[in-house]
């Protein structure tokens, strides 16, 4: 295990209870701050490259943007795909074969306000028919975060809502609003903390009243067959590839490329653009 990667405890039952029951979970100190601020340091310098050229930064409502990237804009990479507790949780909830299908990061800034409740994509036919999940978000913050930062709320348990009545399966109608504010939950992650949630299970950033920007990395993995890699364009060059460890190999789709192409951001949800009215 990395030095990186600090030891911590892995209880798989703990695992599949929470994430079934909660949609969410989470892990404290998984990591070095020393780790998260060299991972900082790649998530800024990824955002200024973004922000330079059109398509690169998606808004996901006012001062608040997404940003996809490829596995060698993080030193990290390694260290995060194969911490035993991340391995671990993907075993757990996607099975042995599960596949690395997005890096990115999400940044509210000084400003941003509350998002709408949403998942981040309708459910699949395997969660509404099967109750079985077949993707999973992990997020690991940048900064230690406090209540005026705009910190993530979730509302437990809602991932197995069907969402028939969502608008575009993702936005519940704001008269079900109580119903969800009623479960909130409130995160406040520190550095060297890591998460794991089904994106099914509803959520929203919240108004960010400080003067601190709150950068949170997201690692999106899938089951087989869940689909997800359509939304996303990973690629490693093959000189990275050839540096991997093959049990990180082994959880990488993605094309092998001479020389990568910055991407232009298409996971855009449209209803978070302009936050919560």
């Amino acid at each position: 295990m990395s030095a990186a990667a600090l030891d911590v405890p892995i209880d798989r039952e703990q695992i599949r209870t929470a994430l079934e029951t909660d949609g969410i979970l989470g892990c404290r100190q998984a990591f070095s701050r020393a780790w998260v601020e060299q991972l900082r340091e790649d998530v800024e310098a990824a955002f200024e490259e973004a922000r330079s050229r059109e398509g690169g930064a998606v808004g996901r409502g006012p001062n608040r943007y997404y940003v996809e990237i490829h596995p060698e804009a993080l030193r990290g990479f390694v260290d995060l795909v194969d911490h035993p507790w991340v391995r671990a949780v993907c075993e757990t909830v996607l099975g042995p074969a599960y596949t690395i299908v997005e890096v990115g990061f999400d940044i509210p800034f000084a400003g941003a306000v509350n998002q709408p409740w949403h998942r981040d994509f309708p459910s699949p036919r395997e969660t509404t028919e099967e109750h079985r999940l077949t993707s999973l978000a992990f997020n690991v913050t940048c900064v230690d975060t406090a209540e005026d930062m705009g910190p993530f709320e979730v509302a437990p348990g809602t991932h197995w809502d069907p969402g028939t009545d969502f608008e575009h399966g993702m936005f519940p109608a704001r008269s079900d609003y109580p119903r969800f504010e009623e479960r909130a939950v409130r995160k406040y992650p520190q550095m060297g903390d890591i998460s794991a949630r089904s994106a099914l299970t509803v959520h929203r950033g919240t108004r960010n009243d400080s003067a601190l920007s709150r950068p949170v990395l997201v690692l999106g993995v899938d089951a087989p067959g869940a689909g997800n890699d359509e939304k996303h364009d990973l690629a490693v060059t093959r000189a990275c590839w050839d540096r991997l460890p093959p049990r990180v190999r082994d959880h990488l789709a993605c094309p092998v490329v001479d020389q990568l192409t910055p991407i232009t951001q298409k996971h855009t949800i449209e209803g978070l653009v302009m936050g919560e009215a």
